[in-house]
């Protein structure tokens, strides 16, 4: 096999002759329309907040502080409840993505998928309806639910259903789906603010137009050949990997390796429990520690409140409404750019690079606010200085675009081994839900106590991360999945949890791993 990696169980080879198809692009196309949900949603709700009539509704506190003759401008939207609407999706997608991995491995990726699609739908429908705040909370622990089984199941769908060679492109086709519903968001929320007293209903309610979409969609295409394998499903798991993998691959061949990739996942009766052994290891760190990081970069929080961010520093409605679209618009292309190079130049290079340049943008927009605003937060920004803003802010997301973005669902979602894979990828999710339910409930609180230190704050972390990913993470394009263990063998610190573990004696059939 290329790059010296031999295989665990079986012959594992690091393709079998397959084809990119017209099969596998749609079967991925589709499973990757998951990442609309959970855009739309981070995209949506920080235009909402910044409409009056819905503020009036809902949050009148919240109006009366903005209409304060002298306030300060940090510290405008400084309110936990009004956060509250945004982050209790979050904490709802935490507990569903753990909820999610039982389902994933007994019932397949496939029907995570559905699941999710559906509880979506239904909090959709109940924020576009909601008449109170207990209406509007319950609409988004729905929504979070729904996000937290589509996220836990979609990137173990891709990097099942997608060749060795371009696993990271199909990947990152989650990221730019997210990215596209983000975009498509804010360019709703921008035509629905000049819809008086509703316009707000309307932004939250087409919601359920993405998760309609990718649960139809959802519908149409099979399960991943591992999970009908897992599940003794041996006959549809051939018919699906001669679809998408046509008919010059070795179908067979790939069929027979699974299989007894997936004999040996049986010993694992308790994914959760054994997920922590020593030989796990560098796994569990990194499904921990990438989105860990991914949140403190700062980007779904600068999502999340874009609008409200750029009305802060001296933006209007309207053009803090449009300031956001343009800076989804420039996330969006970055991540094109990520799918087109992740599997010719690695994963490694995308995140120095984009470390580097999110360091560089956020402390030079640091700058130019403490220079421009400082402190007091009394003094918007002029025309020009905003415009700068927002240029720098688009630099900053074009770094984040090509790199922490679609990497974070790469990274976890390729280095487990499939007997805890599920679980490996539900604490993954769990843990970015985790950190960004932190991160959203108090971003609006200290952006009012840090002001502009709040960017220097971020850049301070992802100089950490970028850091630790240097050292740390062993590169992993085109290797199996079948054969992923190897690359922590060969690693200089990962290596002496995996291959300590691996010649330990055994006592009463158990290694000595914990």
């Amino acid at each position: 096999m290329a790059g010296g990696f031999l295989p665990a169980v079986g012959a594992v080879r690091e393709d079998f002759g397959g084809k990119l198809t017209v099969s596998v692009y749609i079967t991925c196309i589709v499973a990757a329309s998951c990442g609309l949900i959970f855009g739309y949603d981070i995209g949506i709700s920080g235009g909402v907040t910044t409409m009056e009539p819905f503020l009036r509704r809902f949050f009148p506190s919240v109006l009366r502080k903005m209409r304060q003759s002298k306030q300060n401008e940090y510290c405008m939207y400084d309110s936990q409840l009004l956060t509250s609407f945004t982050s209790s999706l979050y904490i709802a997608g935490l507990i569903g993505s753990l909820g999610a991995s039982r389902v994933t491995r007994a019932l397949g990726r496939r029907a995570s998928m559905l699941l999710g699609g559906a509880t979506f739908l239904t909090g959709a429908t109940i924020n576009g309806a909601a008449v109170n705040v207990v209406m509007l909370i319950v609409g988004r622990i729905l929504l979070g639910i729904g996000v937290g089984f589509t996220n836990q199941a979609t990137p173990l769908y891709l990097a099942e259903t997608a060749p060795p060679k371009w696993r990271g492109a199909f990947i990152s086709g989650f990221q730019l789906f997210l990215g596209i519903g983000v975009a498509a968001a804010n360019l709703i929320n921008y035509g629905t603010a000049k819809i008086h007293g509703w316009g707000w209903r309307l932004s939250l309610g087409l919601a359920a137009v993405p998760a309609l979409i990718m649960t139809t969609g959802t519908l149409l295409v099979p399960d991943t050949a591992s999970s009908l394998i897992q599940r003794g499903k041996i006959d549809e798991a051939r018919r699906a990997l001669q679809r998408v993998r046509g008919s010059g691959a070795d179908v067979e061949a790939e069929l027979q390796c699974l299989t007894e990739e997936t004999m040996k996942s049986e010993a694992v009766e308790k994914p959760f429990r054994d997920i922590f052994k020593r030989r796990y290891r560098p796994q569990l760190v990194m499904s921990i520690a990438i989105p860990l990081f991914q949140q403190l970069t700062g980007i779904n929080v600068v999502a999340f409140y874009a609008p409200v961010l750029f009305r802060s520093v001296g933006f209007g409605s309207d053009s803090s409404l449009m300031a956001a679209v343009i800076l989804c618009l420039v996330n969006l292309g970055s991540i094109l750019v990520s799918t087109y190079i992740v599997d010719r130049y690695g994963r490694k290079v995308l995140f120095m690079e984009g470390g580097v340049q999110m360091i560089l943008f956020l402390t030079a927009v640091a700058c130019v606010l403490g220079v421009k605003i400082g402190s007091s937060g009394t003094s918007p920004l002029s025309k020009g200085d905003a415009v700068l803003v927002l240029v720098l802010m688009c630099a900053y997301a074009a770094g984040f675009g090509w790199s922490w973005g679609p990497l974070c669902w790469l990274i976890p979602s390729e280095i487990f081994p499939l007997e805890i894979r599920p679980a490996g990828q539900s604490i993954s999710i769990a843990a970015n839900f985790a950190v960004t339910f932190v991160l959203a409930q108090f971003f609006l609180s200290m952006l009012c106590h840090f002001k502009y230190g709040i960017f220097l704050f971020y850049a301070g972390f992802i100089a950490i991360m970028t850091v630790f990913v240097a050292v740390f993470l062993p590169e992993t394009k085109g290797v199996p999945l079948e054969a992923m263990d190897r690359v922590w063998e060969k690693h200089w610190y990962w290596r002496r949890f995996v291959v300590l573990e691996r010649t330990a004696p055994k006592m009463n059939g158990y290694s000595n791993s914990i």
